[in-house]
């Protein structure tokens, strides 16, 4: 087949060097490792038929439905197209939520067959019901069909995947938002820097996040996202992650620099400027970062793999189940449900709350501060802690020392998990707790698994682990007690046992009994508080590796408790 006739939609002037072609002319590859670093290296990228003629490879080796419409079926559907003429003014289903058919490098009347071509997917996948990122798709692969029909049977392969366990396109409101929300838990591990620029410049992190399908799928340029299609349709869903964490990396190095350095104070502004200004630097993106300098920094993030995005997308859509949401609706501004002007904390202000917020994983994002305990208002009694606290999960600690010291953590697991234990003092909770101090500067210790993978891969069969000593220190020859909570009410990602962990030394989260609360185990503790809510100690403990949180024997001036209650319910 000739080359041009996978080039009927394309207006080739606006091809540039992706018009050449050059390079291989054929692939001769079986083994998927091989093909997977051609992908990546763009062995076909300089050849537009071989391009093409991967593409319809790699996509007709999608596992489908049994029933998946074809390029007949579109033919049948649509009559001759030569008699039928098409039209870029026949309205884009609702399910594509105002989503335009990007022209990347489409002539002028081919962007009339991508509406064409949506529209006839709409009649056959009655169940999408919210595909955003269907119009960028759609327009990219019709640069390389032959004609409407092909475009069609392809995209509906797509739609119609059902491998187990892998995902192409979102297909649900659930699925969409829940995955903005998995984006911004992955932002907030793989690239704190630029996550934190957003939260200092936007005041609804999630709703910027919500765009990052739209930076890779409708703002790159073309050059940059073909070579972006080349790896998704070998790899998937997640290299659509890897790419839009670039992207955020890249943002946020544009803006220091524009800025003229990372340590300019950025001011806070609508949301909707922090989206604009994202999306023009995405559209520009080709006068700073050629594709393979993008591709390379997706690939340079270690460990980020389909499972954990996978688990965590899980996490997140169950999250929204319980809260009901799973159609769209109105955007609230959730990313802190917090007024300025009715939050009062006696330790932190508003501000330096919506910053501990942004540390939080997303899903409690649609949940607002409400203060459980607190020693001004109800005493400095360990059973009163308990009695506030229990039945509250995550929760927030706050403590403010009698030398001005705030530090703190951030606890996912109800209080009342120490009574598994009995009388002894033992650890449990999941990976993401996490333990904060504000000054001399804001800085959060997670999990130090999070940091160092490594240590995740301890035998799976090991002897009873160590408990906590009254004291705080790790007693030896006793059991630490791991209580065995139901699956579904942890987050299968971050839940210690998923990994197999030698708990003796990382994964002491959070104790309690009628004498000591403990967050930290392992060689010491990150917070030791007394049964009088008084006295504390805090050193570096091996489950977070944290230095000194403050002084390290304190004395407690405030402690507050916060929960999480849901802002949709009130």
């Amino acid at each position: 087949m000739a080359e041009e006739d996978y080039g009927n939609f394309v207006d080739w002037n606006q091809m540039g060097d992706a018009a050449k072609s050059s390079g291989p002319t054929k692939v001769d590859c079986k083994d998927l490792k091989e093909f997977k670093q051609m992908a990546r290296q763009g062995y076909w990228a300089k050849n537009h038929k071989l391009r093409a003629q991967v593409y319809q490879q790699l996509i007709k080796a999608i596992p489908c439905r049994t029933v998946t419409p074809d390029a007949e079926v579109y033919r049948d559907i649509m009559g001759n197209a030569a008699t039928k003429k098409s039209s870029s003014h026949n309205p884009l289903p609702e399910f594509v939520d105002g989503s335009p058919v990007p022209h990347y490098c489409l002539k002028a009347e081919a962007v009339a067959s991508a509406h064409q071509v949506i529209n006839c997917l709409a009649g056959q996948f009655p169940d999408i019901s919210h595909c955003p990122s269907l119009p960028a798709v759609t327009s990219l692969l019709l640069h390389f069909s032959v004609d409407e029909a092909q475009c069609f049977e392809h995209v509906s392969r797509i739609l119609a995947c059902n491998e187990p366990g892998k995902r192409l396109l979102d297909q649900t409101f659930l699925a969409y938002e829940s995955s903005s929300m998995t984006f911004g838990d992955l932002a907030n591990k793989y690239c704190t820097a630029a996550h934190k620029l957003i939260v200092a410049t936007a005041q609804d992190v999630l709703e910027v996040y919500s765009d990052w399908q739209r930076w890779v799928l409708g703002d790159l340029p073309f050059s940059h996202v073909v070579r972006v299609l080349d790896v998704y349709l070998v790899e998937g869903y997640k290299i659509l992650y890897r790419v839009a964490i670039a992207l955020l990396k890249f943002y946020r190095k544009h803006k220091a620099g524009a800025q003229g350095g990372p340590g300019n104070q950025q001011q806070q502004q609508d949301s909707s400027g922090v989206r604009a200004d994202i999306q023009a630097f995405v559209k520009g993106i080709a006068s700073t970062v050629t594709p393979d300098k993008l591709l390379e920094k997706a690939f340079s993030i270690r460990l980020l793999s389909r499972k954990e995005i996978t688990l965590l997308q899980l996490t997140n859509e169950k999250s929204l189940q319980q809260k009901g949401i799973t159609v769209k609706q109105k955007r609230r501004n959730v990313q802190l449900a917090l007024n300025p002007d009715t939050f009062s904390s006696e330790i932190v202000s508003a501000k330096e709350m919506r910053d501990i917020w942004s540390w939080i994983p997303e899903r409690f994002a649609l949940c607002q501060p409400q203060l459980l305990f607190t020693t001004s208002n109800h005493g400095c009694s360990l059973n009163r802690f308990y009695s506030h606290c229990e039945g509250y999960e995550p929760t927030l600690l706050l403590i403010r020392t009698t030398d001005g010291d705030v530090c703190g953590a951030f606890l996912s697991t109800d209080w009342e998990e120490r009574k598994r234990g009995g009388n002894k003092l033992s650890f449990f909770g999941t990976g993401e707790c996490f333990v904060f101090r504000m000054k001399p500067e804001m800085e959060r210790y997670e999990w130090v698994v999070i940091r160092h993978p490594e240590l995740a891969s301890s035998t799976k069969n090991q002897g009873p682990d160590d408990t906590a000593s009254s004291e705080g220190q790790n007693s030896d020859g006793n059991s630490l007690q791991q209580p065995d909570k139901p699956a579904g009410e942890l987050s299968p990602f971050l839940s210690a046992r998923h990994f197999n962990l030698n708990s003796k030394n990382t994964s002491m989260f959070m104790a309690g009994n009628f004498d000591s609360i403990i967050v930290g185990g392992g060689d010491g503790n990150a917070l030791y508080i007394d049964s009088e809510l008084n006295h504390g100690r805090t050193g570096r403990c091996a489950t977070f590796d944290n230095p000194p949180l403050c002084a390290e024997t304190f004395q407690v001036a405030l402690l507050e408790v916060w929960g999480f209650e849901d802002a949709m319910v009130s």
